[in-house]
């Protein structure tokens, strides 16, 4: 049975990651410290033999005795509220945190993955988002503790690939919404939800043209697990989102509709270096990984909405 190492495995994403790789007969361990992500989180799995969890700060070096022979590594803070409190220790673990990460699967031979993010192409002049774009990110703006860190850790992990001839790849993951969401987490899907659902007024920074897509949790998690098992794409960059545009008035407006709730719209300053427009190309995905998104917005966003009604 191969064993699988998942950095930040308590959280969102990772939590959902955790249970599709038991699902199909891995032996996971869930290293998180547990700073966004919850034992909540993991309650479907936490007592199944081929799981383990271990708290561990990945800003410390990592250390097991068993033979390990993937690395998915999910370990950050990924919304501003958080990011932007934890500023410096989110420059930190993606940083010396990759680092120990990456030298813990060089020592394991281990494949690894990391998941970058959208935020590496900043407020993008090009439309949609390529992989080859370079981005346009403010560097010592409010933001650049998250998209710089992140960039940086794309960086590093590139030497490894060229240095260690380490078996990496590199995911640029786009906006994910799905159960697990935590309600204050600033994401925009969070906050229009809640705030629906406590008849609240939903809040749009700007004019509310502004636009985002949306990737529901379980083909996100479906784009990195094929992404990891993918071979002979060492070294790739790969987008992996739903390229489906929406303004954030459409998505305000497609939460209250679905939500049943009065509450009002109501319009607040756009905040420094916000990024006007994302969308990415997945042209890349569908050709090497055989992978595209199933699940429309307007699909997954019930499910969503239950999970926040129900009291996550």
């Amino acid at each position: 049975m191969k064993n699988i190492v998942v950095t930040g495995g308590a959280g969102f994403i990772g939590s959902h990651l955790c249970e599709a790789l038991i699902e199909k007969g891995y032996k996971v361990i869930c290293v998180d410290n547990l700073g966004t992500g919850k034992m909540q989180n993991l309650k479907n799995i936490i007592k199944n033999k081929n799981f383990k969890f271990i708290k561990h700060d990945t800003r410390k070096t990592l250390n097991l005795k068993l033979p390990v022979h993937y690395v998915f590594h999910l370990a950050s803070y990924a919304s501003p509220p958080y990011y932007q409190t934890k500023s410096i220790e989110t420059l930190m673990s993606n940083s010396l945190g990759t680092y120990n990460v990456l030298e813990f699967a060089r020592v394991k031979k281990a494949r690894f993955l990391i998941t970058s993010t959208s935020e590496t192409y900043g407020d993008p002049l090009e439309h949609p988002q390529k992989e080859t774009y370079w981005g346009n990110v403010n560097p010592v703006g409010i933001r650049s503790c998250y998209d710089e860190a992140k960039r940086f850790a794309e960086a590093l992990v590139m030497e490894y690939v060229r240095k260690h001839n380490l078996d990496a790849r590199i995911i640029r993951i786009f906006n994910t919404y799905g159960p697990r969401l935590q309600k204050d987490d600033g994401r925009v899907i969070s906050n229009f939800i809640d705030q629906a659902l406590n008849n609240r007024p939903l809040t749009i920074y700007g004019d509310g043209k502004q636009t985002r897509s949306f990737c529901y949790v379980s083909d996100q998690v479906a784009g990195l697990i094929a992404a990891m098992f993918k071979d002979g794409i060492k070294g790739e960059v790969i987008n992996i989102g739903n390229p489906g545009e929406f303004t954030m008035l459409e998505a305000a407006r497609l939460v209250k509709k679905l939500t049943g709730t009065k509450s009002k719209i109501v319009h607040k300053p756009l905040p420094k270096d916000d990024p006007t427009r994302r969308k990415p190309d997945i042209s890349k995905a569908k050709k090497i990984l055989g992978w595209e998104p199933k699940v429309k917005f307007e699909e997954g966003l019930p499910g969503t909405i239950k999970w926040f009604r129900d009291g996550i």
